[in-house]
This record gives structure tokens, C-alpha cells and sequence, in this order.
């Protein structure tokens, strides 16, 4: 049995589904779009089995892009969380049916509420499409599945339109890389937007010397500081330079090489430093990789240490 053929014959029947979708897509959609972004209050998503499953994806995906949604299953509705449904939100039930008997149910009571429908349903003239404001049709020409049983292509095509109707709203609201980064705080793009120098610069026990340190001493403080890197004042605190773990070995080669010579003649000089403490930490991590180094020394207008700012400590906060 060649099961590499069955696959491709699966994408192929869910891509044509897919296709056929895309061409139906049409007034019903804008429709769809004004309603969800008219109410004052939240989308209920709703669905049974399969299509359930596909809701509470569709719900999480619009909550995760400025529409207020959560998922309800038409049973618990039924017993009670039907209270959780305001007279300013609206409802998108999913049934390829259109005639779930679980949601069926609660379709009259939602109604008697003038809550706004939208049905998303493989059947036009459904029970469930004759209650809606408006309807997506979710009609496949046929499952993927051999017996016709199992929803697979009308399940991809459903959760498409589900990322279309977002998207849509996404762009009618305007809603931007920075909103979507304000519901995921803790994901990359949060971090890269929000997190700032100064939220992970180091500013206490910094491996700090003056320039006329003997080079033996320096490498102690250097040690102790466990950065890999030695940061260079002047008498007055300013910042002359860097001792790190590479100027240390070149200097081991050098023929001047002497531990009682000052650790600014071993170090680099001019190091790339940064004033603005509020930089984004992503920024500062586009530095550090443009200039290969290990750490930026963060200073103030009178080029005085503030802090510094490890490359690990980046990787450990999940900055990319």
C-alpha cells in the first residue's frame, strides 16, 4: 500500500476544498466582518464534536487578535452557561449539518435575545442557516476520509474561514504588531517589543578596574565577575576599555606580555557602549551579534558605568 499516494490524495481533496471555499467567499463575509466588529460585547463561538473542536480554536485565535471571544459548548449552554451570553454579544454556531441536535436546542433562546447569528454550515437550507444573520457556507464536494464519515476537509476549510474572518477584523480594527504583542506578553514577539535594557542589565558586583591595574590584578576581578569580560575606568569612572577572554589570550602570545603592566594596554579600547538604558533588549542583541562581542556597557551622558548587559542573559530572557 502506498501511503506517501493516500497522503497526497488527502492535501489534493482538502486543497480543493479549500479552492472551492475561496471562490464562494463573497458578501456574506463582509457581512460577517460588520456584525463581529458592530458588538459591544464578545463573539461567542459555538459547535459540537469535530466542529467544537474547530471553535475553540477559532475562538482562541480570535481573542488572541483584538476580538473578545471564548468557546461554549451548546450542552453546557443549556445547563446553565447560557447565562454566560450578554444581549451585546453575538454567536458563530459551527454544524456541517446544520442540524446538531445540542445546538438546535439553544439556537431559539439565543434568538429570543436578538443576539446576532452567524452560521457557519455545509447545508444552506439547515434549521441552523434559517435562524442566522448571516451565513458561510463550509460545503465541501467531499470528505477526505474513504467512508465520508469523518470531517477532514470541511474541518480544514471551517478553520480557514475561521483565520479569514480574524484577519479581516485584524485589519478593520488596525490592529498592529504591538496589540497582538500586548495578548502574548510572554511570547517572542512580546519579548522582542517590550523587553528593554534596562529590565535585564546587570548593575550590581560589576567586574570594573581602573586602566592603570596591574594586569595580574585585573585578571582576578575579571575571574570573579564570571562574564568573561573586564570593564576599563579611568580615575574619574568613565569607560576606556574592555578586557575580554580573547584580548586576554592575545596578550598571552604578545612578547610584552607582563602580569605588572596596566590592563589598559591589553585591552580594547573604544568599546561599543550604549546610553539609552531604554533601548529594546532586542536591539541590543542585533549590537552585540553585528559587533561579535559578549557584552555592551551600558553608560551614562558622562560615560560612567550604569550597567552591562551579558549575551547570556538575553538567551536566558528569550530574546531573539
Amino acid at each position: 500500500m502506498d501511503f506517501a499516494e493516500i497522503a497526497r490524495e488527502v492535501l489534493a481533496i482538502e486543497i480543493e476544498a479549500l479552492q472551492e471555499g475561496r471562490e464562494r467567499i463573497g458578501e456574506e463575509m463582509e457581512k460577517a466582518v460588520s456584525l463581529i466588529s458592530s458588538l459591544k460585547g464578545k463573539l461567542i463561538v459555538m459547535g459540537v464534536g469535530k466542529s467544537g473542536l474547530v471553535g475553540s480554536k477559532i475562538a482562541a485565535t480570535f481573542a488572541s487578535t483584538g476580538t473578545p471571544s471564548f468557546f461554549i459548548h451548546p450542552t453546557e449552554a443549556l445547563h446553565g452557561d447560557l447565562g454566560m451570553i450578554g444581549k451585546e454579544d453575538g454567536v458563530l454556531a459551527i454544524s456541517y449539518s446544520g442540524e446538531s441536535e445540542e445546538l438546535i436546542k439553544i439556537v431559539p433562546h439565543i434568538k429570543r435575545f436578538d443576539i446576532p447569528l452567524i452560521a457557519m454550515s455545509g447545508k444552506g437550507d439547515s434549521t441552523l442557516v434559517r435562524y442566522s444573520d448571516v451565513f458561510i457556507s463550509i460545503a465541501v464536494p467531499k470528505e477526505a476520509c474513504p467512508f465520508q464519515a469523518a470531517p477532514t476537509a470541511s474541518t480544514t476549510l471551517t478553520m480557514a474561514l475561521g483565520d479569514a474572518l480574524a484577519v479581516c477584523l485584524m485589519k478593520k480594527r488596525g490592529f498592529k504588531k504591538e496589540d497582538f504583542a500586548s495578548f502574548h506578553p510572554g511570547g517572542s514577539l512580546g519579548k522582542r517589543l517590550f523587553v528593554k535594557v534596562k529590565d535585564l542589565m546587570r548593575t550590581q558586583n560589576l567586574p570594573i578596574v581602573e586602566e592603570e591595574t596591574p594586569l595580574k590584578e585585573a585578571i582576578v576581578t575579571m575571574s570573579q565577575g564570571k562574564l568573561g569580560n573586564l570593564v576599563i575606568t579611568d580615575r574619574e569612572g568613565r569607560v576606556r576599555g574592555i578586557l575580554s577572554d580573547g584580548d586576554l589570550r592575545r596578550a598571552l602570545m604578545s612578547e610584552e606580555f607582563d602580569l605588572q603592566k596596566p590592563v589598559i594596554l591589553f585591552a580594547t579600547s573604544n568599546p561599543k557602549v550604549i546610553q539609552d538604558e531604554n533601548m529594546l533588549a532586542s536591539d541590543a542583541l542585533q549590537l552585540i551579534e553585528r559587533y561579535k562581542i559578549q557584552m555592551l556597557v551600558i553608560t551614562d551622558k558622562e560615560e560612567k558605568v550604569r550597567g552591562v548587559l551579558h549575551i547570556h542573559d538575553l538567551v536566558e530572557a528569550g530574546i531573539q
